[in-house]
């Protein structure tokens, strides 16, 4: 006869390794899409100071900042490449655990996220990144030439943060069709949501100022109304 204790702990060997399997694989996508996208990130900087008007107004005041910034970009590039492959990777690992019921959702949810995110860049650098540099740098009158790690860290925490609380709604609609959350426990925690969306502001944005959070809790506060109008309709 064979021990059942033994099968339940060989199955959760078997779980650590698959789960060990799939962040290695996560992992190679995002060292391989980091390294393709060493290929483009120099035009990719360029793009990301057009706002401000170029790489002529940013200035270098360290000597290894240069480069910083080249791997920073590269390294936010490679995770945006490979986001798809390892949301994929997350499908895989958490699947098998689903009901056949819940599996469609699943299956429907992980590519939409993956354009629900791209879309939220395209929101940050087209809607938001213009008004907020142009309302920073004229503040007062005062010339300014800010560094270029301190404008591109700002440009890239918004963008990248942006894209992931995009994704909120989303993930919330799921997790209310899978009965994880409701509306109304999302609508009576309006205060810690509040409280989380201002600490999450404030760890986003590069500087200490009220008007960088300022303009990173008005589009999440929005994003979670938006997410608790999902819970109610799923």
């Amino acid at each position: 006869m064979r021990n059942p204790k033994a099968d339940k702990e060989m199955s959760v060997l078997e779980h650590i390794e698959e789960l060990r399997s799939r962040l290695l694989k996560a992992l190679i996508a995002l060292a391989f899409g980091t390294f393709i996208s060493m290929l483009i990130t120099d035009k990719s900087i360029a793009i990301l100071a057009s706002p401000i008007g170029g790489l002529d107004n940013l200035q270098s005041i360290e000597v290894t900042e240069n480069i910083s910034v080249f791997m920073r970009v590269s390294l936010i590039q490679g995770v945006i490449l490979a986001m798809p492959f390892i949301l994929y990777q997350i499908l895989m690992f958490v699947l098998p655990g689903l009901l056949p019921g819940e599996k469609k959702w699943v299956y429907w949810g992980v590519p939409a996220a993956s354009l629900f995110f791209f879309g939220g860049v395209a929101f940050a650098y087209f809607v938001l990144l213009s008004p907020a540099v142009n309302f920073l740098i004229q503040f007062l009158g005062v010339t300014t030439t800010p560094r270029l790690a301190n404008y591109i860290g700002f440009v890239t925490n918004l963008l990248f943060w942006m894209g992931i609380s995009f994704e909120t709604p989303l993930i919330i609609f799921i997790l209310a069709k899978l009965k994880l959350v409701s509306s109304r426990s999302l609508l009576k925690g309006w205060r810690f949501a509040l409280v989380g969306i201002a600490i999450l502001s404030a760890a986003i944005t590069p500087t200490v100022d009220p008007v960088n959070m300022a303009l990173m809790m008005g589009p999440l506060i929005v994003i979670y109304i938006l997410s608790i109008i999902l819970a109610s309709l799923a």
